[in-house]
């Protein structure tokens, strides 16, 4: 799979359970590759391998994955924490079977680039900070999608 990589999650830890006093290490990225095809990546392993692999790469590079593994994603669990796509899977990234390659999208495909700024969310579904203004009363306790741009960024 070659996509541009949207989206990234810091590297976070938890306890094993299967092995008790150790811990588990994980991230995951989302890749697009068309205007309408993006999916989310999870990897799991230990601690060198999954910081060595997020530190490999960033939001707007391209990359390759290589032997993934195809699951079906838990949308109400997995979409809490990730962004939610189109797709009813998710790919799984293995430190024995998989591999994530970088490479400049110029080598790969220009259209990718033209990616990175394209919304995730359907247009009809965005609030403007207008709106939230004007009816923040009656939006209070509500998720909500905004689409902003930002016009500058000072101490």
């Amino acid at each position: 799979v070659i996509g541009l990589v949207i989206g990234k999650t810091d590297v976070r830890s938890f306890p094993d359970r299967k092995n008790i006093g150790t811990e588990r290490y994980t991230f995951s990225f989302t890749i697009r590759d068309s205007p309408t095809y993006f999916i989310n990546v999870q990897s799991w392993g230990r601690e060198e391998y999954i910081r060595s692999l997020s530190e490999s790469f960033r939001v707007g590079d391209c990359v390759t994955i290589e032997n993934p593994l195809i699951q079906s994603k838990e949308a109400e669990r997995e979409e809490k924490f990730n962004p939610v796509t189109p797709s009813c899977y998710k790919l799984l990234l293995s430190e024995n079977h998989s591999v994530v390659k970088t490479s400049s999208c110029y080598d790969t495909d220009t259209r990718l680039l033209s990616l990175l700024h394209l919304p995730v969310k359907d247009p009809q579904d965005y609030y403007s900070l207008g709106d939230i203004v004007a009816n923040g009363q009656s939006l209070h306790g509500r998720v909500l999608n905004l689409l902003a741009a930002v016009m500058s960024v000072s101490e």
